[in-house]
């Protein structure tokens, strides 16, 4: 294949952390020069320890197979071909012979898209790993979903990568989630090239796109490639690194046919390859050197300054194509080889749990010792399937290795590399290796060693979940696999969250979204066959007092033998402002009025009264109940008629001291670009919140206020389409507040509504 020839600047991951120590060091190293004298050490570390034990050839064989790995992650905003690329991808390393499409026309659907869910929606839900080769290089590849409820699926696969494509859409330009996962791969430092897809379609416009992305995402970045016509006539591209033109023929793009740049081109391909070396010159001295100087550049002298620069994350390759008609996917391939970095150029740091989690930078070698980070769960067929990033070490079938976040040790009895939903049995995996493990106990982000040392990774960041839903089974005989199910998709997922509401007793299920819980529902109708009922959530409202009020109650009763007998006086109020606790009993009685061992029993009586208000059910506090006086009776007194007694009391004077409902409220943090802050302001006053906060941060303005949770339902989905999906929000709860007269009288109503039926 014409486009398969590799230059010197493969070799350059091979030997830039050995020949780097033969440099003589200078006065103020650049943080390029110091993460590869760090990256040099730990290899040096590692070859001296296997060269110590004689194993040069073991040495080569390593050295030559992280070199030739790459771990890439591919994500985007919704709808811009993620999925599609991979599937070319796969295509042409020979991994699939044949391509389908998304959404499943064909009843067959995009190989990554293994659910029947995802490839009945056309979206991707669970992120799938995969592996394939080309020119002789392993490429691990993680196909991401794009929309903002399952964000969870990228933060993990970017948390274990070295290296990640951002594809953009040439007409949609850089969208929502293009700034978030862009957010996301700068988290976790992550080099990347940005792939403009969709160059075939009407309203295409690649450098439209690429000054978003310099502008919106702050890249920066430049094109590798010209594009040779645009939308219907989009035919092929110029590569101005080689100054070649590609054509993608045959039934499926898959033969690149290389020819000179078309005459017609040669003054837009001069100026574009002039911006180019320029862009680059700007973070790289060398290149920078020669562009001064105005010296002729060679491919492989660009090549070399763009792959340092992108590995030190200074510079974003930019290259174009459209992934559905088969055009510009190969040199992609390319590019990833040539500019991503190979694990052993990556820093990843563990922290040492004998040490008080000091910092320690791994060796990224099969010499040290083992540590993996478990980043994904799923349940397989043959029981759990945990994702492992091996970033030290060796793992083999049949070994024993150590969780250190529970302290036990397990053995592997399974070990598989991932082709989507297929799998592949391996014998052994090393540093630098993504694979997955079968049969072992443990938690999404759980680090295994071998037992030698107490690492454990730094854990990726998991967002808290902004909406909730009430389910429940509608058959009382599925109970079982309902709890099943929702117990695996907790382990499965870290952003779903399972809780039982106390005072209703419904099941609440919390995650990123709406779409996201939806997914939930139906994946338990679907893999379960459980028929779930979903509601809204009952928000939790409490009860309160606003004055004092008297209680004087007898409780008596007599039916034959020995009778009931409780007098109880007193005083509920309510507590000051800034008490700790929220019920107070306190008992103020001088004498045996009452026998002191009934005390508890009429302070067990109120407790349980204040468990249920009356004007709407749910429970009272910030009370003081003081008990002055009261009577008992030398036969008929007992525990139980003391605790009645206080039961009735605390009924027949709480209307007296003038209740309150309180309703839960929201400390509320807003994220939207400057240009919506008047519509999402109004729409929170609509909402009845109070703005405390408003700041500016960069392009967005930053909203804080308070609102009630009650009026936040379905918020999330508000704010998508008042910000067109740009915007984003945190929730939290700050405290209970008093409602307005006009919401209590609406919530006292409906309440004697639902129970006046029963």
């Amino acid at each position: 294949m014409a486009m398969a020839r590799r230059s010197a600047s493969h070799l350059l991951c091979s030997f830039r952390p050995f020949s780097l120590l033969l440099q003589p060091l200078t006065d103020a190293p650049t943080p390029a020069a110091a993460a590869a004298a760090a990256s040099a050490r730990r290899a040096m570390s590692s070859a001296s320890a296997l060269r110590a034990r004689g194993d040069d050839k073991e040495l080569a064989r390593w050295r030559e197979s992280m070199d030739r790995m790459r771990n890439i992650g591919i994500s985007a905003h919704i709808d811009s071909g993620k999925t599609t690329l991979t599937e070319r991808v796969l295509y042409y390393t020979g991994r699939i012979h044949e391509i389908h499409e998304v959404r499943g026309r064909d009843g067959v659907g995009a190989k990554m898209d293994s659910m029947d869910l995802e490839r009945e929606k056309g979206i991707t839900i669970q992120s799938a790993a995969t592996y394939c080769t080309w020119n002789d290089y392993q490429v691990n590849i993680i196909d991401t979903p794009g929309h903002v409820d399952f964000t969870i699926e990228v933060e993990r696969a970017l948390r274990v990568l070295d290296g990640a494509i951002l594809v953009l859409c040439s007409v949609g330009g850089v969208q929502s989630q293009s700034i978030t996962v862009d957010r996301q791969m700068k988290r976790y430092e992550i080099p990347r090239v940005a792939f403009i897809n969709k160059l075939d379609r009407m309203g295409a416009d690649p450098w439209k796109v690429l000054n978003q992305a310099r502008s919106k995402l702050r890249h920066h970045s430049a094109a590798l490639q010209v594009p040779i016509g645009l939308e219907e006539e989009f035919e092929g591209l110029v590569d101005l690194v080689e100054l070649k033109a590609y054509n993608f023929e045959g039934g499926s793009g898959q033969d690149v046919v290389t020819s000179d740049v078309p005459s017609n081109m040669q003054d837009l391909v001069t100026d574009k390859r002039r911006e180019l070396i320029e862009v680059v010159s700007e973070v790289d001295d060398q290149l920078a050197e020669a562009f001064l100087n105005d010296e002729p550049i060679s491919a492989n002298e660009l090549k070399a300054a763009i792959r340092r620069a992108t590995v030190a994350r200074k510079f974003i390759p930019v290259y174009m194509g459209s992934a559905f008609k088969n055009k510009g996917v190969q040199p992609l391939l390319n590019g990833v080889l040539d500019y991503l970095p190979c694990p052993a150029e990556v820093e990843n740091y563990a922290l040492d749990q004998n040490k008080s989690e000091e910092k320690v930078l791994l060796g990224g070698t099969p010499a040290g010792p083992l540590v993996a980070l478990a980043f994904k769960l799923e349940e397989g067929r043959f029981g759990q399937l945990t994702y492992l990033r091996i970033y030290d070490g060796v793992i083999r079938k049949g070994d024993f290795i150590y969780n250190v976040n529970t302290g036990k040790k397990i053995k592997v009895p399974r070990l598989v590399r991932m082709h989507s939903n297929e799998m592949e049995d391996i014998q052994e995996a090393h540093a630098g290796q993504i694979v997955a493990v079968f049969g072992v106990d443990c938690a999404s982000g759980d680090t295994f060693t071998d037992g030698s040392v107490k690492y454990t990774m730094t854990s990726m960041n998991v967002p808290e979940p902004v909406m909730s839903l009430a389910v429940n089974p509608i058959s009382k005989d599925s109970g079982g696999q309902f709890s099943k199910a929702l117990n695996r998709f907790q382990r499965e997922d870290p952003t779903f969250r399972v809780g039982l509401d106390p005072e209703s007793g419904q099941t609440i299920i919390s995650g990123m979204g709406e779409l996201h819980l939806d997914i939930y529902v139906e994946r338990i109708r679907r893999e379960y066959k459980v028929d779930a009922k979903v509601g809204k959530p009952r928000v939790n409202f409490r009860e309160t007092i606003t004055q004092r009020a008297e209680f004087d109650y007898l409780h008596k009763k007599q039916s034959g033998g020995q009778g009931q007998y409780g007098r109880v006086c007193g005083y509920i109020e309510p507590l000051p402002s800034g008490s700790d606790g929220k019920f107070e009993f306190d008992n103020m009685i001088i004498g045996q009025a009452i026998p002191s061992n009934f005390i508890p029993a009429i302070e067990k009586g109120f407790k349980e009264a204040c468990n249920s208000g009356s004007l709407i059910g749910h429970p009272v506090e910030n009370i003081r109940i003081t008990l002055t006086d009261g009577a008992s009776h030398a036969v008929d007194s007992s525990e139980l008629a003391f605790k009645l007694a206080a039961i009735y009391a605390f009924r027949q004077c709480y209307t007296a001291a003038k209740p309150v409902i309180l309703e839960p409220v929201m400390k509320v943090e807003l994220k939207v670009p400057t240009e919506f802050q008047g519509t999402v302001t109004g729409d929170m006053n609509k909402r009845k919140g109070i703005i405390v906060g408003n700041d500016q941060e960069g392009d967005d303005t930053v909203v804080v206020c308070h609102v009630p949770l009650n009026n936040m339902f379905g918020y999330s989905t508000a704010l998508r389409s008042m910000t067109q999906g740009k915007g984003e929000f945190t929730m939290e709860y700050m405290e209970h507040n008093t409602v307005s007269q006009d919401v209590q009288m609406q919530l006292v109503n409906s309440h004697k509504a639902t129970k006046s039926p029963e």
